[in-house]
């Protein structure tokens, strides 16, 4: 394994502190929801953060997917949201993640296709599988 890149981000506070990174560019207040028991606020959380690193790097794995397989995508109009739960379980808490991928102009097989194999190679995927619930779903053009 060669690390091409490292990125540090320091949390203060806990969940009602804040994040920054150590170059700057993430420098966020961070809010507890009133769902979790919070006060709700202006800031972010650690799930919109997460669900935003997931996305972006999907949609990253869904365009090389493409490109390897000679596979011309719109990546412009090429889209992932990613739907972060915070989950209780007896023992303590959890995470579910679901993916919504927008793959404008593919057929449903090749769309299903780019969107599995994109799971296999993304890094956030390899590091949550068998660890938490990714449900994967393919968006259509309507």
């Amino acid at each position: 394994m060669t690390t091409l890149y490292e990125a540090a981000t320091t949390a203060t506070g806990g969940r009602k502190g804040k994040v920054k990174s150590e170059d700057g560019p993430i420098d966020f207040n961070l809010s507890v929801p009133t769902s979790m028991g919070g006060e709700g606020g202006n800031g972010t959380n650690p799930e919109q953060l997460f669900g935003a690193a997931y996305a972006a790097c999907f949609g990253g794995a869904l365009q090389a997917v493409a490109d390897k397989e000679g596979i011309k995508i719109d990546k412009e109009a090429l889209s992932v949201t990613a739907i972060i739960g915070f989950c209780k379980e007896d023992d303590g808490f959890c995470l579910e993640a679901t993916l919504d991928c927008f793959i404008p102009g593919v057929d449903i097989e090749t769309g299903e296709d780019l969107v599995e194999k994109a799971h296999d190679m993304c890094p956030f995927s390899k590091a949550t599988r068998d660890n938490i619930t990714v449900t994967l779903n393919l968006l259509l053009d309507e």
